[in-house]
């Protein structure tokens, strides 16, 4: 379940900074609430994304697309489902299984998602699924210069507890959801990420940047439901 532990869900669509003056007034506990807030009210969410991770030991770079989908039950575990274009495969979860299918092998690695949170891998999977708490889970500060070409923040978070899964997570904060946060004194948008990159303890990097997002449509949890494919081999873990 490599590739499952090292996605990242993330993207909003970049607004325009109309009102630059008061962007450049933000500090970074505004850019904190307006991402903790805002994923206070996604209750689900659509995406594409691009990723490309950088294996260190190998020196390679891999590229990867498709399609994401997000559910956040009140009363259960987020559910989620990623179909890639590039390469071919699916991992999926209803909240309690994880299906990660790959056509080209006729294979499906099948394991309980509460196997995926242990061996000090909680705080990934719990960003990963947009259930964690970043304040209370890392510790943040301003990447760089802490913005972009675009105007967009820069966030640079190390967990606050060692673990294998990632020792570094940086976030792109869209300029609009801040803004509209020091406007409004509340969150405006559910899912400010623009892109995200995870470094794990071995220094593999997994960038991925978020495009034609779409929250709170109501997602049906039969999205998330796997079923298994006649003659493929089943591997259990």
């Amino acid at each position: 379940m490599r590739r499952a532990r090292t996605v990242i869900i993330p993207f909003v669509i970049l607004l325009c900074l109309a009102v630059a003056g008061v962007a450049n007034a933000a500090e970074l506990k505004d850019v904190v609430a307006a991402l903790e807030q805002g994923y206070g009210e996604l209750h689900d969410l659509q995406a594409d994304f691009a990723q490309r991770t950088t294996i260190a030991a190998l020196k390679r770079n891999q590229k990867g697309a498709g399609e994401l989908y997000l559910k956040r039950p009140a009363k259960a575990s987020a559910m989620f489902r990623f179909d890639y274009t590039k390469p071919r495969q699916e991992i999926v979860s209803n909240g309690r299984t994880v299906w990660y299918y790959i056509p080209e092998n006729r294979q499906v690695m099948t394991s309980e998602l509460s196997a995926m949170f242990a061996g000090g891998n909680s705080i990934a999977l719990a960003w990963l699924t947009g259930m964690g708490n970043l304040s209370r889970d890392f510790a943040v500060a301003f990447d760089g210069k802490g913005r972009d070409a675009h105007g967009n923040y820069l966030l640079d978070l190390t967990p606050k507890r060692a673990n294998q899964g990632i020792t570094r997570l940086q976030l792109t904060i869209a300029a609009g959801a801040v803004d509209g946060y020091l406007k409004a004194g509340k969150a405006v948008m559910p899912f400010p990420i623009v892109a995200s990159t995870v470094t794990d303890a071995m220094g593999n990097r997994t960038a991925i940047e978020f495009s034609r997002v779409k929250v709170n449509q109501g997602l049906g949890s039969g999205r998330f439901t796997f079923k298994i494919p006649k003659g493929v081999e089943v591997i259990r873990q």
